[in-house]
């Protein structure tokens, strides 16, 4: 199992692997499944994880806000945790997700 510093740095690394969008262009969610995105979080129970790995109610994963600057690097985030636990979610899925947490807590535009 990944550390969450070696979870933070392949998730870097996937932000900067030069994706075909700006990677501080929030459009990447565009047209973004927002059902498909809760489903998926619910599904992959993301919140019981992050509770356990950061506490509380798990929200925590989202403090500080300047750890993930990007729209970019949030998607790279959510594709770490989908190779990081073989959950086997395909691109759309993964931007899915990445759409709802933007949503919902990052707000990039």
């Amino acid at each position: 199992m990944m550390t969450r510093t070696a979870m933070l740095l392949a998730a870097a690394l996937l932000a900067c692997a030069g994706p075909a969008w700006p990677a501080d262009d929030a459009t990447i969610f565009k047209g973004a499944d927002i059902d498909l995105g809760r489903k998926l979080l619910k599904e992959h129970r993301c919140a019981e994880c992050h509770a356990k790995k950061f506490g509380g109610n798990g929200s925590d994963v989202y403090r500080p806000m300047e750890k993930v600057k990007t729209a970019g690097q949030l998607r790279g985030m959510v594709e770490a945790c989908n190779t990081e636990l073989n959950f086997g979610m395909f691109p759309e899925e993964v931007t899915a997700v990445a759409a709802v947490l933007n949503k919902d807590h990052y707000k990039f535009k």
